[in-house]
């Protein structure tokens, strides 16, 4: 191949890519031989069996983009070694860009590219040669497939697609910390010289950030960045190809860091000493003024706490969580006349603080807060503030001085208190006050045993201002005296088996007793002088307030005598000492083997051979069940019964009805029960019947009658009023015939006109006509109320009256 020199410096550029990168191939015929049928052996020139090599010279072709000469670029040259130079092959090409960006002379097999390339829009077309018979247009060899590149130049700057950015690094961080990465894109080919190698500098904010030349990370230059100074930067960070040579493009984006912040400054009071002031007799817990201190630092960094250092022991403080000052209020009632000023030491400190500025500052600063205390007009005050306990012997006689109570007036003026009672808590009046001297004296006779204690309320005033008020409880507790003699406890029985040994506890007896001795109760038991000569029972003082009751002899019989009485007498301890005499029933019971008592009485021990307690409960209770069982029958049944003749009762007052009233018609149906009447036809019983004649032929019956002729007169109608009369004989049959009713008389009225009444309707509608047969002159004659009515129907008949 021997490529063209004279298409300038671009076309020995693609020249000499297009020598270094080509191939070349030879077309060598072979040959091959067969065997003929005769077995001579039979040379063959090329034919459908000859292999022929594809002998191109072409490989990939390259060519610059952005070319703005004014004539065709040339790329390369395609040639066959098949092609002697004689002008009979051929040359096409075809795929991307083949006859519009790329053109080949069919002669020569060059190729140019028309139209200005960008590789950064297309990289590469891939095309295909073809060489023909030039005067068949017959392929002399297969499509081959070839490529075309497109060489970069630097035309395309470094770009920031992710900016402007937006950073944040924490106050006083030290130098060199990262802050954020920038990165910037070139379109060109990193791959062909250092159109793509970018390289970062920092062209406004090098002060304080620095930005790595080949990573784009920005770091920081200053250790002092405090972002109560200055919160944020911007800096415009700069990106150049070609590696910052010479020549290079570039692209610039804006960065903007936040300055956070960290708790670097402690919290400090705008003044060191605040000033309050507040009454005496405000309530504990009444705030008495609110201090803040201030932090140049921001968010959670602010937040702190508030404690009080010195005169905590009247005061307290607490924190408002939303605006972070301290709340100074009463922790205990102040006193005008014990302490005028008081001085309280407030410390502010961080909640959180940084480990890493501890040993710089300290994160705490002190306040001094001063309240001054104003005096008012205070009620009272009792001694001891807390209530009085009194105590006085339930035996006091009336007017007995129980206690004092003592109030003064806290003010300077000390002003005389006066006494009373809240009758509310004595409604009884047991007690009295001096007003002056605050004696409580008694107003009646006491007694510990109905009340032990009583709790009254004593109001003391200013004499000369009652406003002035406080209120005391005072405990009234009543010492016992020995006014009660002692009781036996109950039960007051005991009993005793029959076949008892002497000498065996039958009963324990114990003793109540209504006083309550300071030194604790002791009681003796003895049997009662009447009783000393007792042969059944005796009585042994057990010494703990309690004594047994032991037999004294053996056999005793239920039969022969079933109670004895025993009695016994109880002396307390005194003082002075008092005694009762309680009577012990005792009962002789017969008991089984085990000495289970069975029974206690002479019939009870006679009957229990045939029938126990429990069965005569069990039988008892089975009578109470029938009983009710019959009076809730008996109940049932009269009730039925009353039911029964009361609706029996109904229907007889229903069947007779009066109406004084005029009638409404035959199209009045609420007037009167119809309920008769249109079951006029209704007759099971008479079909079975042969007497008397078929009501259900009563509607035929007037219906050819009239057909035969309804101008018969007084004849017809004598014959229907027959007919109703066996109407009315054959319901009064079935009435009694019937044996679902009660046998009572009762009287029906049968007012129902028919079906087929001869009178046919009264409404105008259809009788208004010249056919009508029947004859209304009988209207004339009911008087003026039917004279309209006659008008309509009867119209002849007035007018002859009225001529």
């Amino acid at each position: 191949m021997a490529p063209s020199w004279t298409a300038g410096a671009w076309t020995l550029f693609a020249a000499l890519g297009l020598i270094s990168c080509c191939s070349f191939g030879w077309c060598e015929p072979s040959r091959t031989s067969s065997l003929t049928p005769g077995g001579s052996r039979q040379e063959q020139g090329p034919s459908s069996l000859e292999r022929v090599k594809r002998g191109w010279v072409w490989n990939q072709f390259f060519v610059v983009e952005e070319y703005t000469g004014t004539e065709p670029l040339y790329v390369g040259k395609i040639h066959t070694d098949s092609d002697e130079g004689e002008g009979n092959i051929k040359y096409t090409i075809s795929g991307e860009g083949a006859g519009s960006i790329f053109i080949i002379d069919e002669l020569t097999g060059d190729i140019h590219a028309t139209e200005r390339l960008d590789r950064e829009e297309k990289a590469s077309y891939t095309l295909r040669a073809q060489a023909r018979d030039r005067l068949s247009n017959d392929p002399l060899e297969p499509e081959s497939e070839f490529v075309i590149k497109v060489q970069d130049i630097n035309d395309s700057e470094p770009k920031f697609l992710e900016g402007p950015y937006i950073g944040s690094v924490a106050e006083l961080s030290p130098i060199g910390t990262a802050v954020m990465n920038v990165t910037a894109s070139d379109a060109d080919d990193p791959t062909y010289g250092s159109s793509a190698r970018v390289v970062y500098s920092v062209l406004d904010g090098e002060k304080f950030f620095t930005v790595d030349r080949k990573t784009g990370t920005i770091m920081t230059a200053v250790a002092d960045l405090d972002r109560e100074t200055q919160d944020r930067y911007e800096l415009v960070v700069k990106a150049t190809d070609m590696a910052g040579q010479m020549g290079g493009l570039s692209g610039s984006t804006t960065v903007t860091i936040v300055i956070t912040d960290v708790n670097d400054n402690p919290p400090r009071f705008p003044q060191k000493m605040y000033h309050f002031s507040v009454s005496e007799g405000v309530a504990v817990g009444t705030p008495v003024g609110r201090v803040i201190a201030t932090d140049a630092d921001m968010g959670e960094n602010t937040d702190m706490s508030y404690l009080i250092k010195e005169g905590g022991d009247l005061f307290k403080v607490t924190t408002d969580v939303e605006t972070q000052e301290a709340v100074v209020s009463i922790k205990k009632p102040l006193d005008f006349e014990t302490k005028r000023t008081h001085s309280v030491v407030v410390e502010a400190v961080n909640k959180h603080v940084d480990p890493r500025f501890e040993d710089l500052v300290s994160f705490r600063d002190q306040t001094i807060v001063q309240v001054s205390v104003s005096d008012i007009d205070e009620p009272p005050i009792f001694q001891p503030a807390e209530g009085a306990i009194m105590e006085v012997q339930e035996d006091a006689k009336v007017g007995a001085l129980v206690g004092i109570v003592t109030a003064r007036d806290p003010d300077g003026k000390n002003k005389p208190v006066r006494f009373s009672i809240d009758r509310t808590t004595d409604q009884e009046m047991i007690f009295h006050i001096d007003p002056d001297s605050g004696a409580i004296t008694l107003g009646k006779i006491l007694d510990r045993e109905t009340a032990g204690w009583h709790n009254i309320t004593v109001k003391a005033v200013e004499a000369d201002n009652h406003t002035m008020a406080s209120h005391s409880a005072v405990s009234i507790r009543i010492l016992d005296v020995n006014d009660n003699p002692p009781e036996l406890a109950t039960p007051y029985e005991a009993s005793v088996c029959e076949d008892a040994k002497p000498g065996q506890l039958i009963h324990t007896i114990s003793v109540v007793d209504r006083d309550e001795p300071q030194s604790g109760h002791r009681f003796y038991f003895t049997l009662a002088p009447e009783a000393s000569s007792n042969r059944h029972f005796t009585l042994w003082d057990v010494k703990d307030n309690t004594a047994g009751i032991w037999t004294q002899r053996s056999g005793f019989n239920r039969h022969e005598q079933n109670v004895y009485f025993l009695p016994i007498l109880v002396v307390d301890s005194g003082p002075p000492s008092l005694s009762s005499t309680g009577t012990l029933t005792i009962h002789v019971c017969g008991c089984d083997t085990e000495g289970a008592i069975q029974s206690c009485n002479a019939t009870a021990y006679v009957m229990s051979a045939a029938l126990s307690p429990g069965a005569l409960i069990a039988l008892l209770v089975c009578m109470l069940i029938l009983i009710v069982l019959v009076l809730l029958i008996l109940t049932l049944k009269r009730h039925r019964k009353g039911q029964r003749m009361a609706e029996d009762e109904e229907d007889m007052r229903d069947n007779v009805i009066k109406y004084n009233d005029e009638g409404g018609g035959e199209q009045d149906t609420q007037a009167y029960d119809m309920s008769a009447l249109r079951n006029l036809y209704d007759f099971p019983e008479a079909k079975s019947c042969d007497s008397g004649p078929d009501i259900r032929s009563l509607p035929q019956w007037i219906q050819a009658n009239r057909v035969g002729g309804g101008a018969e007169g007084p004849a017809a109608a004598a014959a229907d009023f027959s007919l109703f009369k066996g109407y009315i004989r054959k319901k009064v049959e079935q009435a009694d015939a019937d044996l679902s009713v009660p046998p009572y008389d009762s009287f029906q009225t049968y007012a129902f006109e028919g079906t087929s009444s001869p009178a046919l309707s009264l409404s105008s509608i259809h009788t208004l006509s010249t056919t009508s047969e029947q004859d209304f002159s009988y209207l004339s004659d009911w008087g003026p109320r039917f004279r309209q009515l006659a008008g309509y129907y009867a119209p002849g008949n007035l007018e002859e009256e009225g001529s």
